[in-house]
């Protein structure tokens, strides 16, 4: 009987930019719905991000999500994996919002016929028909998110990452996102820093200088990361705090 493959496998993941190693021996392999990866700033959480999403191929190890290489078969990847990125306007190419929300359709392979349905289904699901043909860069950054998120699921991906959307975000935006994602269907793996983010979450992975320190479950990964912050913290050498 053929083995089944995890939703995400990480399997000892290398990467190196510009000579310095920046994932080092990453591994993950879980079919949880909610996964965070926790760690603080420069501790390569973003890089890991897009290597999970395909957008950057590691030197060594494989990433396959929902059993796609999404590094080698980007098509593919589409339907398997998408991120969302921090700042929209990373993420945003067209100038109107359907242009937007069909980008990827046609990516796909998808007809004209077929992606214009699945922009107004997509639309209306989310009660903006009428952004239709609105304005990109009239539209708040909050809204300028949804868009992006809403791009993402007219994909129907498996998974989608976060990367600490909400970041830029004021607190009622935030909240809203957050209800929109708590609903979506996708398994969701949140990049944070902040721990009060994934409290509920079902797995954890502490990363920190492009390595996991430690994953299982939020009831004891993120107690030890608050201990090493708290460490961290009170030294009094500003070295240690450049990450």
């Amino acid at each position: 009987m053929a083995q089944t493959l995890p939703l995400i496998e990480l399997d000892a993941v290398d990467l190196t930019i510009d000579g310095r190693a920046i994932l080092c021996a990453v591994s993950l392999r879980t079919d949880a719905r909610r996964v965070a990866v926790l760690g603080r700033n420069g501790s390569g959480k973003t890089t890991l991000a897009r290597v999970m999403a395909g957008l950057q191929a590691p030197d060594a190890g494989l990433v396959r999500i929902a059993g796609v290489d999404v590094a080698r078969a980007r098509r593919d990847a589409l339907g398997a994996v998408g991120i969302l990125f921090q700042n929209p306007d990373h993420q945003i190419i067209f100038p109107t919002v359907s242009e937007e929300l069909g980008f990827g359709l046609r990516q796909m392979g998808l007809g004209k016929i077929e992606v214009a349905a699945k922009v107004e289904q997509v639309l209306a699901r989310f009660g903006k028909a009428a952004w239709h043909d609105a304005a990109i860069h009239q539209l708040s950054q909050g809204q300028r998110q949804l868009v992006c998120l809403m791009s993402i699921l007219a994909m129907s991906p498996r998974v989608i990452v976060l990367d600490e959307p909400f970041a830029g975000l004021d607190i009622p935006t935030a909240m809203h996102l957050t209800r929109v994602l708590e609903r979506a269907e996708p398994a969701l793996v949140h990049i944070t820093h902040d721990p009060r983010m994934i409290g509920s979450y079902d797995h954890v992975v502490w990363v920190d200088a492009g390595q996991v320190q430690m994953q299982g479950a939020p009831s004891t990964v993120v107690p030890a990361f608050e201990t090493a912050m708290q460490e961290l913290g009170a030294r009094d050498d500003l070295s240690d705090l450049t990450g």
